[in-house]
């Protein structure tokens, strides 16, 4: 291997592909799983938090760079993962014998510790991994009353086990009851990792759904608003009008531009979130029980009508925004010839106005002519009259009338000139 030159991320890249196996899990065990959404600073403390455990139980101190981390504390295991907007703490306890049915799998975890976890709570459950010689799936489904709470149950990983939970939160936890038929230890740990994994992606994934029904209100008054609006494009009068209809859709732009720059990773985690949902459901391989309903169809029934209800919101929102830019767009158009209108206008006026300063500059230039022979004659004539007695018999009187038509002459010449150079240049400029 060392003739080939690998890439910098090869093993990174090999590395997690097998990271976050499952725990192998030994009938009979407890399983809590918790799940805290990162705030401000929590992501930071976690790595500190998970140290200050360790050193409790005098472990080594964990990596918790890569995000995930595995402690075996004796009378209980940990299983930590960091992912882009929560942490999730699994906690296993195998069950000896004598154990009380109601413990859970937190209880050998020091409480001061549990109660400091960063994060703020989303999904919190216990779920309760039983042989079914030691609880038979008929006397669990003949306790189930009719008339009580919604049961879901099913026969899942190719009926190799039963579940039963009704996804309510009791005493802050929601509950699973896993019955082990055939499961093999790798088994029963995928098999409860993806049980959890379906605990918490439905919650994050209905995150979105408070927001859509804001965003939905938002959206009513705008579409309301734009559609006076366009009336009130129809009966617009003039260009002052349609430039204040221009600046009301500008700010109502703004407004659910603003929208959707806040809301569109919302939208876009919760239908990612909800495809894992259906993901994790697929690999459960569920059966069918009589009478009972099934995780995918619980899912199905209270999960789907909420994300159909984002996605919908999301594309109303992006099929306003169009809506709003084309009207702008159009408006803008309006606004734009009237504006060109007005300018050709105004350079029609600027034209005449130049044409007029032309005709007084030519007459400005003739008087020029006058005035500027009358003073050079002027000069001739005192020239003349100093040496009247080397020009004689002309008289400076005679030389004073026979220059004026030269110098007039020479005068507009230059003039005429000059007129043609700077035509010259203006014409070289362009």
């Amino acid at each position: 291997m060392s003739l080939f030159q690998s890439h910098p991320l090869r093993q990174t890249l090999s590395d997690e592909v097998h990271a976050r196996p499952p725990v192998p899990l030994d009938t009979p065990e407890l399983v809590t799983y918790l799940a805290f959404l990162h705030e401000p600073g929590s992501v930071e403390r976690e790595g500190v938090h998970l140290c200050q455990l360790a050193e409790q139980f005098g472990l080594p101190t964990p990596l918790t760079e890569n995000g995930h981390l595995f402690l075996d504390a004796g009378r209980f295991r940990l299983k930590w993962e960091r992912h882009n907007e929560f942490s999730s703490y699994t906690f296993f306890r195998r069950i000896r014998a004598g154990d009380c049915t109601e413990e859970n799998a937190l209880l050998e975890v020091p409480a001061t510790w549990r109660k400091s976890i960063p994060g703020q709570l989303i999904v919190a459950s216990h779920v309760e991994l039983r042989a079914v010689a030691e609880e038979p799936p008929d006397a669990v489904m003949a306790r189930l009353s009719p008339t009580g709470r919604q049961t879901v149950a099913a026969r899942v990983a190719d009926e190799a086990a039963w579940v039963f939970t009704d996804f309510q939160i009791e005493d802050g936890f929601s509950r699973f009851l896993v019955l082990d038929a055939s499961l093999t230890p790798r088994q029963a740990g995928r098999t409860v990792q993806r049980l959890l994994a379906r605990e918490t992606t439905p919650e994050n994934a209905l995150l979105a759904f408070p927001v859509a029904k804001e965003v939905g209100r938002l959206l009513s008054r705008a579409e309301d608003e734009l559609a006076d609006l366009m009336d009130i494009i129809g009966r617009a009068a003039d260009a002052d009008d349609e430039r204040a209809v221009l600046a009301r859709l500008t700010r109502l732009a703004a407004e659910v531009e603003r929208s959707v720059a806040h809301t569109t990773f919302r939208f876009g985690a919760a239908a990612a979130y909800y495809r894992m949902v259906r993901q994790r459901i697929d690999e459960l391989r569920e059966t069918r029980l009589t009478g009972f309903p099934t995780i995918g169809e619980f899912m199905a029934r209270r999960l789907t009508p909420a994300i159909d209800t984002c996605a919908t919101i999301a594309r109303r929102q992006e099929d306003l925004s169009g809506r709003i830019a084309r009207n702008s767009q159009l408006l803008r158009t309006r606004v734009d010839i009237e504006l060109q209108h007005q300018n050709q206008e105004l350079l029609a006026q600027m034209n005449r106005r130049a044409r007029l300063q032309l005709r007084l500059q030519e007459t400005v230039e003739g008087l020029s002519v006058v005035a500027i022979t009358y003073y050079a004659s002027q000069l001739v004539h005192y020239l003349a009259k100093g040496g009247k007695n080397y020009i004689a018999p002309a008289t400076p009187e005679v030389l004073t009338a026979v220059s004026i038509p030269l110098i007039a002459g020479l005068v507009a010449l230059g003039l005429r000139r000059m007129r043609r150079a700077l035509a010259a240049e203006e014409t070289a400029a362009h």
